[in-house]
């Protein structure tokens, strides 16, 4: 049985990164399978074969794009996570880019529990709107054109788009239905007629957008990434206009939405996209208690690259002087990490993975501000790290060693 079970998860974990949704979703949902019958023991203790495989498809599965397959992610984690040796395991095999966001869905699930198998949304094909933006032409939905909506093109389309609030609980079913069809929509122009609906909800009807706001927000996440630079954009301006309206609302999909806004938005050469990614992250620090910025932003400020970094890790220093004086504990624990890993960097002698000095200035930003809210205090937890990163330290803040 052994045998069959360790080629049964080599299998899957071939499968993990199919392009096809549906054969990752039936992957995820064979292996909960495997894990259930298995038990945490046989997994958790068994040979690094196993884990070795396993620990990296089970976070891939947590983090797709379906909510089933997330579903039978969250279920294998549920499923090992009260094993002695689960935390340790987790560090160990789970890849260092998704290991902050699988350790937020165990401690979530500590919380609250697994919960109920969501219901994948239906296929948007065949179900194609009509309606069109006035003045755009049919180009191809895969084009990168630069253009934008103006404001009165974008309030004709929610005119066209807008619908009666919904009445009962199954009306509000298959309002969601459709809004999620429209953003899921092959066509790009019903793609942007969900977009300015979405809006048009919030400003209208947010009770309904709030009490749907993971559904609701699961669908338009892509959007904020679109391979059409038109839908792209209008995606981004939307969110920084619904960003006041909604504000801590938002904290059930802050930290899928963060790095959808930010991984390719701040690194875009077109700059309708890049001015409308920047606008958003201002607006979610202006509007958001920052506290739930704070771990996605330091996230971010390691694992990307760029102009994003330097955006990223100059934020994280202007939440820093924000938030210290209420979180002190919460702020060591998250941003000390983010800054030992960019003087480190810095130090190191590969180049920064950010632009050149541009990312040195944003952390000799980063380190002022902690030694401004912590003192010598900063010093003292630098001791414990390597020379080198000492040594920046101290050229940053311009003091003695």
């Amino acid at each position: 049985i052994r045998k069959k079970v360790l080629k049964a998860e080599n299998d899957h974990c071939v499968l993990f990164s199919h392009l096809h949704a549906a054969v990752r979703r039936c992957t995820a949902q064979h292996m909960s399978d495997i894990v259930e019958r298995m038990g945490p023991e046989w997994m958790l203790a068994g040979t690094k074969v196993v884990t070795d495989r396993i620990f990296p498809a089970i976070a891939r599965f947590t983090l797709d794009s379906s909510q089933q397959t997330r579903y039978y992610g969250r279920k294998m984690l549920f499923s090992m996570m009260n094993h002695p040796d689960f935390d340790k395991t987790l560090e160990k095999y789970v890849p260092a880019k998704d290991l902050p966001y699988i350790k937020e869905f165990v401690s979530n699930l500590r919380q609250k529990g697994l919960g109920e198998m969501p219901l994948d949304t239906p296929s948007a094909k065949g179900r194609r709107s009509h309606t069109s933006i006035v003045g755009h032409s049919r180009s191809s939905s895969t084009s990168r054109d630069a253009l934008s909506i103006t404001d009165r093109e974008t309030t004709e389309a929610r005119e066209v788009t807008r619908k009666a609030a919904p009445r009962n609980s199954i009306e509000s079913e298959e309002y969601v239905k459709d809004i999620i069809g429209l953003l899921n929509a092959k066509d790009f122009r019903d793609r942007i007629n969900g977009i300015n609906q979405l809006l048009s909800d919030t400003e209208n009807n947010q009770d309904f957008v709030v009490a749907n706001i993971v559904k609701i927000f699961d669908a338009f996440k892509p959007r904020l990434h679109d391979s059409n630079s038109k839908v792209n954009q209008v995606a981004l301006e939307t969110m920084y206009k619904m960003i006041p309206l909604l504000k801590d609302n938002l904290s059930p999909v802050i930290n899928m939405l963060v790095p959808a806004m930010v991984d390719n938005n701040l690194n875009s050469k077109n700059p309708g996209i890049y001015a409308a990614a920047t606008n958003v992250i201002q607006a979610l620090c202006q509007h958001l208690d920052n506290y739930l910025l704070l771990q996605p932003f330091c996230t971010k400020a390691q694992f990307l690259h760029g102009k994003a970094k330097q955006d990223i890790t100059e934020k994280l220093a202007d939440l820093v002087a924000e938030l210290y004086p209420r979180k002190p504990q919460a702020v060591e624990q998250k941003v000390l990490a983010v800054l030992w890993h960019l003087l480190g960097t810095a130090s190191s002698g590969g180049p920064a993975p950010g632009a050149g000095g541009s990312i040195r200035a944003a952390t000799a930003k980063l380190s002022r501000a902690l030694f401004a809210q912590m003192g010598p205090g900063l010093l003292a937890r630098a001791a414990g790290q390597p020379p080198h990163v000492r040594r920046s330290l101290e050229e940053v803040l311009d003091v003695a060693p």
